[in-house]
């Protein structure tokens, strides 16, 4: 059965449209081709993880209490480690969010009187209370003594190497942000990554070079701790999760470094030895197993928002024949009003909750109102598909997830098609 004739059965949707689907399905076989190999590898894996480690059904059972020699949470954390190439990790639903996953990761190994330096210029909004740059304090790294310094990237959006290794030489964590956040460049690649980490590491051979990298596991074939990352930290309710996990993050990384992080997420003398894990290690495992493929649809999900918005003669980023580092597409709206629009579409099209009319509003840690469509099974999930952005020209709307491709398709359609629509009557859409 014909593709447009399928989706036509269930949605109304503008022959203009439908014949940029059409097209956009078309120029997407070559990229959606290189996912499906990425996908492959990763699953193959992930599956040989599980088996090496020797993953039991007795594994899939919680504890509760202290969660002394919790054999379940052990064995996660080790085959965790192996699939992403760490020493050791932390993979748990204690964490709270990716900002909580990175602030345990930074006050674990930071101490009073340290440098960190952000070689990729200023962090993720929720991180500049963490670090002190925003906010009221509230223990804060600048609170604790830690000194902040940052090299903003060049006008290309490349690192600047040079500067790195200058500002590098008495510092103790060089910092590395891989996906975009809310910035106008393109997420890091593995050789930029790796690239960074020498520059630091030439500079001084003892820094810790840690990377937040939310959105971009098992976008590629290796993980940061595998191009010279010391420790890598990320949400479970983004990608590793694979839209399973309901809460939680991880960190990964050198032995050493992760021990220091699980005394600063439980307590100094117990570290990484207690934390039960009540009845959650069934829907962790089989959410990290599937991860790898659930990936691969939303990466398919935002080749194709990209190409769709494309040919539709939208800015997006990045252009769907690129590489994929993370799982983000961004599109330009040029107004509010298509902020709103490409939003109330995506909302729409989700399961849960698609009555709803996303509307642009406060959030903590944000400076602009921020707009949300994200109608997930579990809240707040970014693996599942969302669109979202701080309503500040020029107006763009940052796309993520999508755990099943053809659905996924549908909701970035019914966004598209009221974007079409806002330009056709004339709002303050531009074109």
């Amino acid at each position: 059965m014909n593709e447009i004739f399928m989706i036509e059965q269930f949605y109304d949707l503008s022959p203009e449209l439908l014949q940029a689907d059409q097209k956009t399905l078309e120029l997407c076989t070559e990229p959606f081709a290189r996912l499906e190999k990425i996908k492959e590898y990763n699953q193959l894996k992930m599956l040989r993880a599980f088996t090496d480690c020797g993953v039991g059904a007795h594994h899939l059972v919680g504890t509760t209490g202290y969660g002394y020699d919790d054999a379940g949470r052990i064995k996660l954390e080790e085959v965790f480690a192996k699939v992403v190439g760490a020493e050791a990790s932390l993979f748990r639903y204690n964490f709270m969010s990716g900002t909580h996953t990175l602030t345990v990761a930074l006050f674990g190994v930071l101490r009073p009187g340290d440098t960190m330096v952000a070689a990729t210029g200023r962090p993720y909004d929720t991180l500049l209370g963490v670090i002190g740059l925003e906010g009221e304090g509230y223990g804060s790294l600048k609170e604790w003594g830690v000194h902040y310094d940052e090299v903003p990237l060049l006008a290309n959006s490349q690192p600047d190497l040079a500067g790195i290794e200058e500002k590098c030489k008495n510092a103790k964590m060089c910092y590395i942000q891989r996906s975009r956040g809310y910035a106008a460049r393109g997420a890091l690649s593995l050789d930029q990554i790796e690239a960074i980490s020498r520059a630091a590491k030439r500079a001084n051979p003892e820094i810790i070079v840690m990377v937040d990298n939310c959105y971009g596991e098992f976008t590629q074939m290796q993980e940061p701790t595998q191009r010279g990352a010391d420790l890598m930290a990320g949400s479970l309710i983004k990608n590793p999760g694979g839209g399973i996990a309901p809460t939680g993050g991880y960190i990964a990384g050198r032995k050493d470094l992760v021990e220091s992080c699980a005394h600063r997420l439980s307590a100094p003398g117990t570290g990484g030895e207690i934390g039960c894990t009540l009845d959650v290690l069934r829907e962790l495992y089989l959410g990290l197993y599937y991860a790898p493929g659930v990936v691969c649809d939303a990466l398919k999900t935002s080749v194709y928002a990209s190409c769709l918005f494309e040919v539709l003669g939208y800015q997006a980023t990045p252009g769907y024949k690129e590489d994929r580092n993370d799982i983000i597409t961004s599109v330009e709206t040029h107004s509010p009003e298509g902020m709103i629009a490409l939003c109330g579409g995506v909302q729409a099209g989700s399961p849960v909750d698609s009555y709803a009319a996303p509307l642009p509003g406060d959030m903590p840690g944000y400076e602009d109102q921020v707009i949300m469509a994200a109608g997930a099974f579990t809240m707040g999930s970014s693996i599942e598909l969302s669109a979202d952005g701080p309503v500040r020209p020029p107006y763009t709307v940052y796309m993520q997830g999508g755990i099943n491709f053809h659905a996924s398709r549908a909701g970035v359609m019914l966004g598209a098609d009221r974007m079409l629509k806002l330009g056709k009557t004339g709002e303050k859409q531009e074109r």
